[in-house]
């Protein structure tokens, strides 16, 4: 993978972190940094009924999502990525960003329990290939480490 890097280096970042809420800051502006071609990368927190607005960078966004509603919430009753190419012609999506075009989401399973998801937008049709994908899977990996310690 092209992002191997990136990943040593989002690994080496969140181990000084002392709180969750900084692994998910950092790990958002981390994102959003190091990727081009975004307009929004962030976390979606599950509260035990729907997704809450957790840390982001990006613009003004949706504060609460119904499990189901939208691609964060599909992603999250799937439990699986999801991957839209092409937002304005996917029936669920949930328009937070007028801008967005494309859009990748990662759910965030700890312990066998849905913790929320990660969140990417991008104002490019297809911005996410398969080796990007497989980075934003990767830095959950690494999340999901930060977090069950």
């Amino acid at each position: 993978m092209k992002y191997n890097i990136l990943c040593e280096s989002l690994d080496a970042l969140l181990q000084t972190q002392p709180a969750e809420i900084s692994v998910l800051s950092n790990t958002s502006a981390f994102i959003f940094e190091n990727i081009e071609n975004l307009n929004w990368a962030g976390f979606y927190l599950f509260d035990g009924k729907k997704l809450i607005l957790g840390p982001f960078q990006g613009k003004v966004a949706c504060s609460s999502i119904e499990l189901g509603k939208g691609v964060c919430g599909e992603a999250a009753i799937k439990r699986e990525t999801l991957v839209i190419d092409d937002v304005l012609s996917h029936a669920n999506h949930i328009a937070c960003d007028s801008h967005s075009r494309s859009e990748v989401v990662v759910p965030i399973i700890v312990n066998d329990k849905l913790y929320g998801v990660l969140d990417v937008d991008s104002p490019v049709f297809n911005r996410f290939d398969q080796d990007l994908v497989e980075f934003f899977e990767s830095l959950v990996d690494i999340l999901v480490k930060s977090i069950d310690k």
